[in-house]
């Protein structure tokens, strides 16, 4: 009885119980401050505005899939400004869309009307072929210009995009670039407004950029 009386109230018997209560409010502590920290988060990127888009001068957020593709069209060759990932992004699918869709109805039809066995394309394939070629050369100056404006809004110089001319690694450096987030300071690539823009300024948003 005494012996257990004495490991019962031993402080060398409770004080695993305590440590383990001690580390348990430890993990609970950290947690807590990882979540705030979580919540707490900012980011330079503006938050995408689904009321009232910015002027066409002006970097999109969180813009559209058709959004993007007609401002795409609208700064046809407007090199200088900034452009946002979502409008970068959402342009190169709809040109890698049209290019798959063309080069298949060209090669599909030019195959089934081939008179020689597919050596060369049928009569009929050739509109399509026409089309495919002046959709890649239209696209060029916009491809380009957006390409620069994407390059203004994380920061750095249009004249990077002359990286694409480097043979097989240009256009992954280019991709590298365009992948990363808007900077502040990208800002002064800005046009100079006489009124105060409210769209100009970078404040603090959420981690979780559109």
């Amino acid at each position: 009885m005494a012996l257990r009386r004495f490991r019962h109230s031993s402080p060398f018997a409770a004080a695993p119980q305590a440590q383990l209560g001690a580390d348990t409010v430890w993990l609970a502590n950290v947690g807590l401050q990882m979540c705030r920290r979580k919540q707490s988060g900012v980011s330079y990127q503006p938050q995408p505005s689904n009321a009232v888009p910015p002027p066409l001068q002006m970097p999109h957020y969180g813009i559209s899939f058709g959004g993007a593709i007609a401002r795409g069209f609208k700064k046809y060759a407007t090199f200088a400004g900034r452009a946002s990932r979502s409008e970068y992004w959402w342009w190169y699918l709809f040109t890698f869309l049209v290019y798959l869709v063309l080069g298949l109805l060209a090669y599909v039809v030019g195959i089934t009307t081939s008179r020689d066995g597919g050596r060369t394309p049928g009569l009929l394939a050739l509109p399509l072929i026409i089309l495919f070629a002046v959709f890649a050369l239209g696209i060029i100056v916009p491809s380009l210009a957006l390409t620069v404006r994407r390059l203004h809004d994380a920061g750095y110089s249009g004249l990077f995009a002359l990286l694409i001319l480097i043979p097989y690694v240009g256009s992954l450096i280019i991709m590298i670039f365009a992948l990363l987030p808007s900077s502040p300071a990208g800002a002064k690539y800005d046009p100079i407004t006489t009124t105060p823009d409210p769209y100009a300024p970078y404040p603090a948003q959420s981690p979780y950029p559109g």
